[in-house]
């Protein structure tokens, strides 16, 4: 049995994810950090276990759930315990809604929203066994308030929103919690695409004025992750500078 206590975050190889597993490795975690590629995944855990922390890489797709299961009950057989789930994988198929198709609606939801459910499901056991573990699910400020033009990532993360307060609700018996952290505007990939001229019109609704980082968002996935929030669960942390949707 693994020693050190265990976290599975999926969409560690950049970004928030990225953010997510550097951070709990930092705070003693042995991390499973899973992606879809191998590259950057690789050299995240490589560059962590030179500095002395602890973490690997797992190679799945999150849209499969049957490999997705599969994944997180090998890493509670192979660690013997597994101590803490991080959701944060999810893609976007922005458009219209009266151009969207199905296709892409359905891949939304199901990589953002039922990889979720099928980790939840399959992690509550050995959690359950352990009576103790900690669920944090990625949300988004999209889902708390809706955001045109996402119509898909919306639905999705807000059914995280809905599936979180329900696991909550159903696991707290067993120790186990189960919250929603929805970020805003976070400087990662995604939005450094945007043109300056977008940026600096998304920046003059956010009262802090700036973007946020994603170390900002995996401090606050640390503390939930923690010793310090054991009485905190069932609950949505926005973490958003003040947006004002």
């Amino acid at each position: 049995m693994n020693e050190k206590r265990v976290a599975f975050v999926t969409g560690g190889s950049r970004g928030i994810g990225a953010a997510i597993v550097q951070r709990l490795a930092k705070d003693g975690f042995h991390v499973i950090a899973v992606a879809r590629s191998l590259d950057k995944l690789e050299a995240i855990c490589n560059q962590i276990n030179a500095e002395g922390g602890s973490a690997e890489p797992m190679i799945v797709d999150i849209a499969d759930s049957k490999a997705l299961a599969a994944a997180v009950e090998k890493t509670a057989d192979t660690h013997g315990r597994l101590d803490v789930l991080v959701n944060n994988a999810g893609i976007t198929r922005d458009g219209l809604i009266l151009r969207m198709d199905d296709e892409d609606f359905d891949a939304v939801i199901d990589t953002n929203l039922k990889s979720a459910f099928v980790t939840i499901r399959t992690a509550a056991r050995p959690m359950m066994r352990a009576k103790g573990g900690r669920i944090i699910n990625i949300s988004s400020v999209s889902g708390v308030a809706g955001n045109a033009g996402q119509a898909n990532y919306a639905a999705s993360k807000a059914g995280l929103i809905g599936l979180s307060k329900s696991v909550a609700k159903e696991l707290a018996g067993k120790n186990i919690t189960c919250n929603v952290v929805a970020p805003g505007f976070i400087s990662t990939d995604m939005t450094d695409s945007l043109s300056d001229q977008i940026k600096d019109r998304v920046k003059e609704v956010i009262p802090l004025r700036r973007f946020g980082q994603p170390q900002e968002i995996a401090s606050v996935v640390a503390f939930l992750a923690g010793p310090d929030s054991t009485y905190v669960t069932g609950q949505v942390i926005v973490v958003d500078g003040g947006m004002v949707m």
